[in-house]
């Protein structure tokens, strides 16, 4: 299985802002830090907001914010949030799309897949990811992080 580059996004942008100094990073910093189109972070970062992940703090040392500890941000949680796992000929929207949808073992295997896919990033939240701190500051370019 693999996670879109948008979810890959949400992902960096959320080690991001957890290794960033005082806990804060701008949206310029985070494209900066990984050389990504500051366009592609802040369309996600906007999704991040929306689904709670992310604050937005305005105005003079403002930028974006974790909006809870990382140790509640679970990895799963954050994958199925930003993922659309649908197989495309299976949409419902689509019903008649397919021929044997309706004695289509396939499906249901799909599914499944896709379900174990990220119940295995469940046991995982952003306070893991973030433990290797001072090394993934140094990656960034982040010298003032928290050891």
């Amino acid at each position: 299985m693999r996670i879109t580059l948008h979810t890959d996004y949400a992902l960096r942008i959320l080690m991001f802002v957890g290794t960033a100094p005082d806990g804060r990073a701008t949206i310029q910093e985070i494209a900066d830090g990984f050389g990504v189109s500051r366009g592609h972070i802040m369309k996600v970062a906007y999704q991040l907001g929306r689904k709670g992940y992310l604050q937005t703090v305005r105005g003079k040392g403002g930028g974006l914010r974790l909006a809870r500890a990382p140790d509640a941000i679970g990895v799963g949680a954050v994958v199925r949030d930003m993922e659309d796992f649908s197989v495309v000929g299976c949409l419902p929207q689509l019903d008649g799309f397919c021929r044997i949808e309706t004695c289509c073992v396939l499906r249901r295997a799909l599914r499944e897949a896709s379900t174990a896919f990220v119940k295995a990033l469940d046991p995982y939240t952003l306070e893991d990811l973030l433990a290797p701190r001072a090394r993934l500051a140094r990656a960034l370019g982040l010298t003032a992080a928290v050891a």
